[in-house]
């Protein structure tokens, strides 16, 4: 897909955090994902906000494509029977019997799909997930078991996009990409917003401590975890912390933006940090980054593996993907203790 200057047409994201949170609420899986501490480098302490068990799914993507599902079925809800549909009601018979009649999907390189799978599982609703021959099989085997048929397309993720894509055009089943592109940006902004509940469940905690951190590393593919959180950061947290989007050195497609004021690629060898080597970057959250105030670093393969074998040792078994905003983090020389307290995400399991 060909990337234009969106500048003079901008979607905005103006998420509204209690809207996902009012439908996760609504799954029996949900709870806040745990924020923890530890000491590094002298003494250094670091929040660490573990996605690592997620309602199950083992990432933070558990938030984002139930919550679009959801909302999808909701504004479907709307159409057909002009009335708004409360969140308590998404779970009730006449509400799935709606659902049933949709199809969700997708492309998925990760955790996306498994997000999107289990909205249309647990709202009622059927998943249709495309993935590149690349895909290890287990996560073929993770998607079936969820109640998703899977399709194999293409050797790389873009033409595993380009076959989902092709597949709603053909059947009418709706698109549920987390990716963004010129025309489409409106359901990629659902999935952003469910990931703005890590920020809230952050703020919340911060706020009752009253002990909030200075540095936040956020690692970014596409980039909607990270467009999602820096926003809410800069929306409505007391303090405003320094935030560092981290990329793979081989695919900095959100930095490459930033430098040349509008979306693009950034083409590199494949990186070991598969969740995030993404070398298209979503037009909404780029823009989103670009109005927040933020910095931007690249970590190596070889860094982000280290780091995720430091967080193994503590217990905390995940990806280099899941590792890469620690591995930033690892990478700081010169700080000063007294003013330096990090905050980083582990997005996700060792078996995500």
């Amino acid at each position: 897909m060909t990337l234009q200057n969106e500048k003079t047409k901008q979607a905005e994201f103006h998420p509204r955090p209690e809207k996902p949170l009012a439908y996760l609420k609504a799954c029996p899986a949900y709870a806040p994902s745990p924020l923890t501490t530890f000491s590094i480098k002298e003494g250094i302490s670091v929040f660490v906000k573990d996605e690592t068990s997620r309602m199950g799914l083992g990432a933070f993507k558990a938030l984002g494509g139930p919550y679009a599902v959801a909302k999808l079925i909701e504004d479907r809800w709307r159409t057909l029977h002009n009335e708004d549909l409360s969140p308590n009601r998404i779970l009730d018979q006449d509400v799935k019997e709606l659902a049933a009649k949709m199809t969700f999907v997708c492309a998925s390189a990760g955790n996306h799909g498994l997000g999107v799978a289990a909205g249309a599982r647990l709202f009622g609703a059927r998943a249709r997930i495309y993935l590149a021959n690349s895909v290890p099989k287990e996560f073929e085997k993770k998607l079936s078991l969820m109640g998703a048929e899977v399709v194999r397309a293409g050797e790389l993720y873009d033409e595993s996009v380009a076959a989902a894509l092709t597949d709603s055009k053909n059947t009418g089943a709706t698109l549920l990409a987390d990716g963004t592109w010129p025309g489409y940006t409106e359901i990629p902004m659902h999935v952003m917003e469910g990931y703005t509940v890590i920020a809230e469940e952050l703020r919340q905690e911060f706020e009752q401590s009253n002990n909030w951190p200075t540095h936040v590393y956020l690692q970014a593919g596409v980039g909607g975890l990270a467009a999602a959180i820096a926003y809410m950061i800069r929306k409505n947290w007391a303090n405003r912390p320094e935030i560092i989007v981290v990329e793979p050195d081989a695919a900095p497609c959100l930095q490459a933006s930033s430098k040349a004021g509008q979306a693009t690629r950034a083409d590199g060898p494949e990186s070991n940090m598969g969740r995030l080597d993404c070398k298209e970057p979503s037009i909404v959250a780029w823009q989103t980054l670009e109005r927040v105030s933020v910095k931007y670093v690249t970590v190596t393969d070889s860094e982000a593996e280290d780091a995720a074998q430091h967080l193994q040792k503590r217990g905390m078994p995940t990806t280099p993907s899941g590792a890469a905003g620690f591995a930033a983090l690892l990478k700081v020389s010169s700080y000063d203790p007294e003013t330096f307290q990090p905050l980083i995400i582990v997005s996700e399991g060792a078996q995500a």
